[in-house]
């Protein structure tokens, strides 16, 4: 990665086409694509808060969908509004505070099985939490809720709260 900076507010974005046929390519790319936690501004048109690694990113991609047959260009570039920018913000944090609430609840469901399986489930869902927060550009608090419910879990049953345990019934 480089170290080129980016003025304040800046965005990448990769503007990309691929054939429809055949299906598999562009479906790996658009699974690439939502790994990473990209905000769908358009039908071919993502972007990602800008920094190196997000651009470096995106160019990989890019490579991908141009090694498919398609055509791809990434772009660095800002909103031209603040609320734009609000907008774009929100969609992405309205995303990841989805995956926060269902890692809290599946914790809470975790909460009653017996030791063994709850271990398993605690490994599962810390292992979730990390992936959601590599694509969490922008933490809403069900992040840290969804932490202290997965963190809840790691001890025997006997040691949880009674409300860890009311939580998964």
């Amino acid at each position: 990665m480089s170290n080129e900076s980016f003025p304040a507010g800046s965005w990448v974005l990769l503007n990309y086409r691929m054939p429809r046929t055949p299906s598999s390519p562009r479906v790996a790319v658009w699974r690439r694509l939502q790994s990473l936690g990209v905000a769908q501004l358009g039908d071919g048109l993502v972007a990602l808060p800008a920094d190196a690694r997000t651009k470096e990113h995106l160019e990989w991609i890019a490579a991908e969908v141009e090694a498919n047959s398609g055509t791809a260009t990434v772009w660095v570039g800002r909103p031209s509004s603040p609320a734009g920018e609000r907008r774009i913000v929100a969609a992405m944090q309205d995303e990841r505070r989805k995956e926060y609430l269902a890692l809290a609840k599946d914790a809470g469901d975790a909460a009653a099985l017996p030791d063994a399986a709850r271990a398993r489930a605690a490994k599962r869902l810390q292992q979730q939490h990390r992936k959601i927060g590599r694509r969490d550009y922008f933490p809403p608090t069900e992040r840290e809720t969804a932490r202290a419910a997965v963190k809840s879990i790691l001890q025997p049953a006997s040691a949880l709260p009674p409300v860890a345990l009311q939580a998964g019934q």
